[in-house]
């Protein structure tokens, strides 16, 4: 690939200045995207050239740009993105500065409502040939608000553009633990050999934030966490520890197995808990006496030979007690380990993906010394700190994968139905979000229900 062509649709956003730009910098700096990059940035407002665009994007970005990369790769155009005609200037500029071999991206970084309009003028106006492989279109979750919609979204897509030209980007996939996880289950035998029902006593999936919904009220109230978490990021998450062994890593049969997973899983409508945070209808652009959750914990199954019987616990919340993203594998207890008159815990395999990124191993040991007190000791691997600092961020593997068409971290068509067809069950069990001040309390109303510590 000797040229790269960016373009990014709704690029005075938020995700544009705090994920794609450093993205794409970084990648740059790094010689991983050619010298002859262009990043086309898209949209309605006016600025008198590009200086002042990244002026304005690096005020609102969360660090600082790489200004002095970007301002000799980026150009702004300003244009209405639901405008057809405005489509012909834009390809018209494409022209200028592609030859027959350039690798063109083009990022929909808007809302879902937007995808059937920005992706017509797209192929209608010629921009992009269906079944053109060096023509991709890149979508942000979330992928319609329900089954029907997803569908309906989804069958508009394939009017225009080959699946091999679709990327559905689920962030959470590009996480360096989340990519990590089938390394931890197949390269190491001491955890594929133990893999299963038999010897794995539950799972937990937990995804918690102490901030609230931020500015993105217009969006949330219309979601929740149900939609906004379990559909995507925690389902995904289930789907890697319960698959089976692939065929190959290749992405077409790692997602066959997780495509099983989704297709097997049920949910305990008795365990079902909604909850939202105090305070959440004083939030700006929610609706007053809002029914939206922020809060969400339920047991689920994995109804495959290898995952039968055992519960997968999911929760995820924001306001709650302290930001992380871990999954907990909880093994059974020994035959032997019930003969020790001692106070022995299960041993736990933790994967954790943020804010920490790693794994941890729980095991039982002696206190040294003459005593024959026990003790809980972990071994931890940090992959933070071997990075040394130059941990990747998850918009950077996926936009380097986008580029030369590795679609293993991107969720297929039949991923995004499955999940939805879940998600649409939840739904018809769902009860009025309990009001919580803390997760104190969520974690009683847990352990009423469920037995079970989420803490």
């Amino acid at each position: 690939m000797k040229k790269l062509i960016f373009t990014i649709f709704g690029s005075t956003g938020d995700l544009t200045s705090r994920k794609l730009l450093p993205a794409i910098s970084k990648l740059y700096k790094e010689n991983k995207i050619p010298k002859e990059t262009l990043v086309v940035c898209l949209g309605r407002k006016s600025f008198d050239d590009n200086r002042a665009y990244l002026k304005y994007m690096d005020d609102a970005a969360s660090k600082k740009l790489d200004l002095d990369i970007l301002k000799d790769i980026v150009i702004y155009h300003q244009m209405q993105i639901t405008e057809s005609n405005d489509y012909d200037t834009l390809k018209e500029m494409l022209e200028k500065h592609k030859d027959q071999d350039t690798k063109e991206l083009y990022y929909l970084a808007v809302g879902p409502e937007l995808f059937f309009d920005v992706s017509k003028n797209i192929n209608q106006s010629g921009m992009v040939q269906k079944n053109n492989i060096n023509q991709s279109i890149i979508f942000e979750k979330p992928f319609g608000h329900d089954l029907k919609s997803a569908k309906s979204i989804n069958q508009r897509l394939w009017d225009f553009f080959d699946e091999k030209q679709i990327f559905r980007i689920d962030h959470y996939l590009g996480k360096e633990m989340i990519q990590n996880i089938l390394m931890v289950r197949f390269a190491n035998r001491i955890f594929e050999d133990i893999w299963y029902n038999r010897t794995i006593k539950n799972v937990k999936i937990i995804v918690k934030e102490t901030e609230g919904i931020l500015n993105r009220g217009g969006y949330y109230d219309q979601s929740g966490a149900l939609k906004d978490m379990v559909q995507s990021h925690l389902l995904q998450m289930v789907s890697l520890v319960a698959m089976e062994v692939p065929l190959s890593y290749y992405s077409e049969d790692v997602k066959n197995e997780k495509v099983k997973v989704l297709d097997h899983i049920t949910v305990d409508e008795k365990s079902l808990i909604f909850g939202q945070y105090h305070g959440y209808m004083h939030e700006e652009k929610v609706e007053e006496n809002s029914d939206t959750e922020t809060f969400v914990f339920l047991k689920a199954f994995v109804n495959t030979p290898r995952f039968k019987g055992v519960p997968f616990y999911l929760m995820t919340g924001k306001k709650l007690d302290k930001k992380e993203s871990v999954i907990i594998i909880e093994f059974e207890e020994t035959s032997e380990q019930r003969k020790w008159n001692l106070p022995l815990s299960t041993n736990k395999l933790f994967i954790k993906i943020a804010p920490e990124d790693g794994v941890g191993l729980r095991f039982n040991s002696k206190v040294p010394g003459l005593s024959d007190d026990v003790q809980e000791v972990e071994l931890e691997y940090c992959a933070a700190c071997e990075a040394f600092g130059n941990m990747s961020e998850a918009y950077e593997k996926l936009l380097l994968d986008a580029t030369g068409q590795h679609k293993s971290l991107f969720t297929r068509w039949d991923e995004i139905e499955l999940s939805w067809k879940l998600i649409d069950q939840i739904k018809k069990h769902q009860d009025k979000p309990v009001i919580y001040e803390s997760f104190d309390a969520l974690k009683v109303l847990i352990k009423e229900k469920m037995d079970v510590d989420m803490s």
